[in-house]
């Protein structure tokens, strides 16, 4: 190990420190994904709203169908974590080359899948033609790119396992500027090359994310410990290692899914009250994501923490993990809402200059704090079981939580009680609230057993 490098958090008890550590870049990691997205959004919009359109709608499919897929991948955290806690460093590298195979098996299917059948299914769905044949060249791109993301993202998972996670933000971050550039030369259409708009930002989103694979892959070849760890040796043949990736990847899968299904329902809801509800709701719901990558950063260092402590048999350790991970999402969620709470209309007025817009936004993000804390908590929660390989328990949850509960809620509020946005608002606190209630209860049942 180079003195530079960081010292492995394996080789303390979980605490603040390594949990801030390792939390704080992932966090910029998460933000770097976020704000690739913003970027095609804000370049593609200002050149042709009509280009926009095919966007939006090349980008809805894949986006489910990335963070689907982002959930299978997650058992190479865990049981890279859980390895490094039982003293089977040495065998990490196994599990990358596993993931890794993984990951290319799910990305390939998935861009297949997206590739043939998104243009037809979007030309059945009652779309315009011309709305459709935009939107299509944008997808079949979109879906090119999942299969570098998805692997690079198998690579960035394990560095993180490792508590590497300043090298993930800086391979997302990179890619992000090369995305920038791309979007910025390609979008207006005066490259040389035969692109523009939709189309030439979904190929600046391809270009960049081969990037992001290249420079992880990159980061993980230099490691001075990467041979040691036998990233560089075939992986010997473990089905039961394998079988036990895919278990926890789809316990994830269904979780993320679940809640991206459950969230898109509601953007149908606010569009049968109307034109001002369907952009309020929009900027809530852009907030919300945003914010949501804080604890969606902690539940990552949390599980690895919990993970690390569980495959070594500590299970004070997983306790103390899971508490510190517990306290600081409440307190740095609670320092968000203050903060939204404040600047309310002054969020809302940056998104949109409609004063009817604004009025309802701003109303609804100040309710909103009610539900940042719990959401926050629900995520840590649902990652700090998957770290101890209870897998379907989050999923359930998920499953009850956000379409059982949620949906229905959101639908009586809004449109039977007349309450409009807030009423959706007042579901995902109601759901946010029973997720994390029954998460957490779950986590005190199992280290209480």
């Amino acid at each position: 190990m180079s003195r530079a490098d960081p010292a492995p958090l394996s080789d303390s008890r979980p605490g603040l420190r390594p949990l801030l550590t390792l939390a704080i870049p992932v966090i910029g990691s998460r933000l770097g994904i976020m704000a690739m997205g913003l970027v095609d959004t804000i370049i593609v919009g200002r050149h042709s709203a009509t280009e926009l359109g095919y966007q939006a709608l090349g980008w809805a499919p894949t986006a489910v169908v990335l963070t689907t897929s982002i959930g299978l991948l997650s058992g190479v955290q865990v049981l890279t974590s859980q390895a490094i806690g039982d003293g089977r460093r040495d065998e990490t590298g196994a599990i990358l080359r596993r993931g890794l195979a993984y990951a290319l098996w799910v990305s390939l299917t998935a861009a297949t899948l997206l590739f043939v059948l998104g243009g037809p299914v979007m030309h059945h769905l009652g779309l315009a033609p011309d709305l459709a044949d935009g939107a299509t060249p944008v997808l079949q791109l979109l879906a090119l790119s999942l299969v570098p993301i998805l692997i690079g993202d198998a690579g960035m998972f394990w560095l993180e396992a490792h508590g590497r996670a300043l090298p993930g933000t800086i391979a997302i971050w990179a890619s992000n500027a090369v995305n920038l550039a791309l979007n910025l030369w390609l979008v207006p259409g005066d490259s040389g090359f035969a692109t523009a708009g939709a189309v030439a930002s979904a190929w600046a989103t391809f270009l960049s994310r081969l990037f992001f694979l290249a420079i992880v892959f990159l980061l993980i070849a230099r490691w001075r410990e990467a041979r040691a760890l036998g990233v560089f040796t075939p992986a010997p043949v473990d089905k039961a290692a394998s079988a036990e990736m895919r278990r926890i990847g789809y316990g994830a899968s269904i979780s993320y899914f679940t809640e991206t299904l459950a969230f898109a329902s509601m953007s149908i809801i606010a569009g049968w009250i109307g034109a001002a509800a369907v952009a309020s709701w929009a900027i809530v719901l852009n907030v919300a994501a945003l914010i949501f990558m804080v604890p969606l950063g902690l539940s990552t260092a949390t599980g690895v923490l919990v993970g690390r402590a569980y495959g070594g048999g500590d299970r004070a350790g997983v306790r103390l993990a899971a508490r510190l991970g517990f306290g600081l999402t409440v307190a740095l969620t609670l320092a968000i809402c203050v903060g939204v709470a404040l600047g309310r209309h002054q969020i809302a007025a940056a998104y949109t200059h409609d004063a009817g817009v604004q009025a309802i936004t701003a109303a609804a993000l100040l309710l909103s704090c009610l539900f940042f804390v719990a959401d926050g908590l629900q995520v840590v929660g649902a990652q700090s079981l998957r770290a101890q390989s209870d897998v379907w328990v989050p999923s359930a949850t998920h499953f009850a939580s956000y379409l059982l509960v949620m949906m229905p809620l959101g639908y009586a509020f809004a449109i039977a009680l007349g309450l409009g946005v807030n009423g959706l608002v007042w579901a995902v606190i109601l759901a946010s609230l029973m997720s994390a209630s029954l998460l957490w209860g779950r986590f005190v049942w199992l280290v209480r057993r």
